[in-house]
């Protein structure tokens, strides 16, 4: 494993995917797959077979990044419309950061889970309740800070969700990445050695921001 791939394995919905997985091949459904992710995804997964979603290609996407991808669907997921992607096909679906820019949020997750396997795994991370009393900072530290945020989901209303469509919540809470709060110091301190301003994420596991909600499909739906 190269220094990339070995930097990329402690994002916090990957180790769910490395707990599931391993090095075993599996179908991947990312829903929001710009900033690189196909790429940050084969490097720990060289196995997997990555679908992306995403409004747009252009989200800090490169060439490089779409031959990561076995597919990609552009698609406005508010208007319920997933008949292009498979049913029945993925072994695990991520949506991390994705559903805070939802209206109908619940409505795309109860959606999207005809596409998973039963016995499949679904990984959602997004600010939680919490981040709406944080204090503002570049970068996004309390929920209003981003201004295509427009609904605050909660642990409760999402479990609900999956319990209700044939899922069992395996774990739940706030996210609490153990090797993010530990690289904390570091990630200051190079950020004031390089000029630059700090960034309200460097916070997130520290001070709560984000929830996640990590479950497995039990039944068809």
């Amino acid at each position: 494993m190269n220094l990339k791939a070995f930097a990329s394995s402690f994002i916090t919905k990957f180790i769910y995917l490395q707990k599931a997985f391993g090095n075993k091949p599996f179908r991947l459904l990312d829903i929001g797959a710009g900033n690189h992710s196909a790429s940050k995804a084969k490097r720990v997964f060289p196995n997997c077979e990555y679908h992306g979603v995403d409004m747009e290609r252009g989200y800090n996407n490169t060439q490089s990044d779409f031959e990561m991808m076995d597919a990609f669907y552009e698609m406005d997921l508010t208007k319920l419309n997933f008949s292009i992607i498979p049913d029945n096909y993925f072994d695990a679906i991520q949506m991390a950061h994705v559903i805070e820019h939802l209206y109908n949020g619940d409505e795309v997750v109860k959606g999207l889970l005809p596409k998973l396997k039963t016995g499949g795994y679904i990984y959602l991370e997004y600010p939680g309740p919490k981040s709406t009393r944080l204090p503002s900072m570049k970068g996004t530290l309390n929920f209003k800070d981003d201004e295509t945020h427009v609904r605050v989901y909660s642990v409760k209303e999402l479990s609900i969700l999956l319990e209700a469509n044939g899922c069992n919540v395996l774990e739940a809470g706030l996210r609490r990445n153990i090797w993010f709060i530990m690289a904390m110091p570091v990630r200051i301190i190079k950020t004031w050695v390089s000029g630059k301003k700090l960034q309200g994420n460097i916070f997130w596991d520290v001070l709560g921001f984000a929830e996640f909600v990590w479950a497995k499909k039990t039944m068809m739906n």
